[in-house]
């Protein structure tokens, strides 16, 4: 007997069966209860949620010797047939195949024929964004005005790229990304059926690397089972899946709090040596800093993070020892670490000198004591003797400016607003900075002392440019931009003020809160 793979043997027989889409299947079930089904369907979502398996059972429902039904009995011919793939009643296509106008006129003179056996005749077309513009106006009358026989299911991950005259033809159903808990409950339901040994710490680990889809968890336990001998453990899954234990992340973050630069590089060393890969440890940890803030915020509500319990209280523990501002700015230098490591090589040593910068320690840290540059006397060209101090060129007299620094405190809600139409992230550093001083045509930014980050990525030379070339056309004078960090400025307090962030809330429906 062929072995059956658990992504097919475990797939949902009934709407009730369906992990994680309840929303869709209530919808669908009071439908048929009250005869109000729809002509034609747009199953809406990422892969691997279960979009064509619903589109399966609701062709049951609707040729079940019992239905239409809301609870399709699965044993009668019509349903073991679809179960099966062999229905001549339910027909599934792949659009990616069949994307052409000739296929679809093809479909469009078979739908005149009534159904073979069941009461209805239902076409499934996966990936429906595929077919072609000339197919999609070949399909339209026929999808508008359907025999009454007769009902469409489409399905896609991409609904952005369906016409608007088909979608507007179709009743929309959105499927979500199954939730780390949902997936891990479904999972032990696979284990306890096929008798199989596994600890839940690794059905977890199987749950997050699936990124939502419950398919490519079953698919991953399936290749679990293939490759361990006897029980499954924590250390198998890693090594397939090539993750970044829990663990590693919560000891890497306390080598930050602690202020271990030697611990730091000693645990991502570790990692490499173990084979793991750099960019996955990255990402994995700009996601454990963003459930460190969610934490803090929300005081260890688990809603926001899809964690076990014990998992939430460690990173409540965690961001507690570290202020908002810590994880921001620890957030943005992943971030642009992530950026420098485009245009190098290797993204070990940007990741290194990042780690050392989070755990570096300014307080405990010597001065840097520089000693004075010696006087170099400057030779003519082809000369003997040197250009003494008083014969030197005199410099140019300063520039003299129509606008004062004033109006550029005036205008700078304008600056920043203006510059996130340009770049974003340039428009972020920007927003935290302060014109602290006009001399000539220099306008030096100031910025607070542990905000080092936004002022070494606007010296970058691509952001200056995008920085003096904004500020100059807004006061039509000819400005460049010195970037320093000093005590003087003050850390913003925008509450929503400035045009930048009050677009960002808008965007978001968001607020600003206020750390007690």
């Amino acid at each position: 007997m062929s072995y059956t793979v658990f992504a097919l043997k475990w797939r949902p027989k009934s709407f009730d069966e369906i992990i994680g889409q309840n929303h869709v299947t209530t919808t669908l079930k009071s439908a048929i209860q009250k005869n109000r089904l729809a002509h034609a369907y747009l199953f809406a979502g990422p892969r691997g949620v279960g979009k064509t398996s619903t589109a399966r059972i609701l062709a049951k429902a609707l040729n079940c010797k019992e239905g239409p039904t809301a609870n399709p009995c699965g044993k009668c011919p019509s349903c073991l047939e679809i179960a099966k793939g062999t229905s001549l009643d339910v027909i599934e296509i792949d659009g990616a195949s069949n994307r052409g106008i000739e296929e679809i006129r093809t479909l469009r003179e078979n739908v005149k024929f009534a159904p073979v056996a069941g009461k209805f005749k239902v076409y499934i077309i996966d990936e429906v964004h595929q077919i072609t513009p000339d197919g999609f106006n070949a399909l339209l009358k026929t999808l508008e005005e359907p025999p009454p026989y007769v009902k469409f299911i489409f399905a896609t991950t991409h609904p952005n790229k369906i016409m608007p005259t088909i979608l507007s033809r179709c009743q929309r159903m959105d499927f979500r990304r199954i939730t780390v808990m949902e997936m891990i409950a479904q999972l032990e339901k696979i284990v306890a059926g096929e008798k199989l040994s596994v600890d839940k710490e690794v059905l977890f680990a199987i749950a997050k690397s699936s990124d939502g889809a419950l398919r490519d968890a079953e698919s991953i336990l399936d290749q679990l089972v293939s490759f361990s001998k006897d029980k499954i453990s924590l250390k198998d899954v890693v090594s397939i899946l090539g993750l970044v234990e829990q663990d590693a992340l919560f000891e890497i973050t306390d080598t930050i709090i602690r202020k271990d630069p030697l611990g730091a590089l000693n645990v991502l060393n570790r990692l490499i040596d173990d084979g793991k890969d750099v960019s996955v440890f990255l990402s994995s940890l700009i996601e454990h800093f963003r459930n460190l803030m969610i934490a803090r915020v929300t005081k260890g509500d688990s809603k926001l993070i899809d964690l076990p319990q014990e998992a939430c209280d460690k990173l409540l523990k965690q961001g507690n020892a570290l202020t908002l501002e810590e994880i921001f700015t620890a957030f943005n230098i992943m971030v642009a670490t992530q950026e420098m490591s485009k245009r190098l090589d290797s993204l070990r040593i940007p990741l290194e000198i990042s780690l050392v910068r989070l755990a570096y320690d300014k307080k405990n840290q010597s001065p840097v004591v520089s000693l004075p540059a010696k006087e170099t006397p400057v030779k003519e060209h082809k000369a003997a003797h040197f250009i003494k101090k008083e014969e030197a060129k005199p410099e140019s007299p300063p520039t003299v400016l129509s606008i004062t620094l004033d109006n550029i405190k005036e205008g700078w809600n304008n600056i920043i607003e203006n510059l996130s139409r340009i770049k974003m992230s340039v428009a972020t550093y920007m927003n935290e900075g302060q014109p602290l001083k006009l001399q000539g045509n220099i306008l030096t930014i100031a910025f607070p002392k542990n905000y080092s980050l936004h002022k070494e990525s606007l010296e970058m030379k691509e952001n200056k440019e995008i920085v003096e070339k904004n500020i100059s056309q807004l006061f039509n004078e000819n400005l460049r931009v010195s970037f320093i960090l000093s005590a003087e400025a003050k850390e913003r307090e925008d509450n929503g003020n400035s045009p930048f962030i009050k677009s960002a809330l808008d965007m978001f429906n968001g607020r600003v809160i206020k750390e007690d």
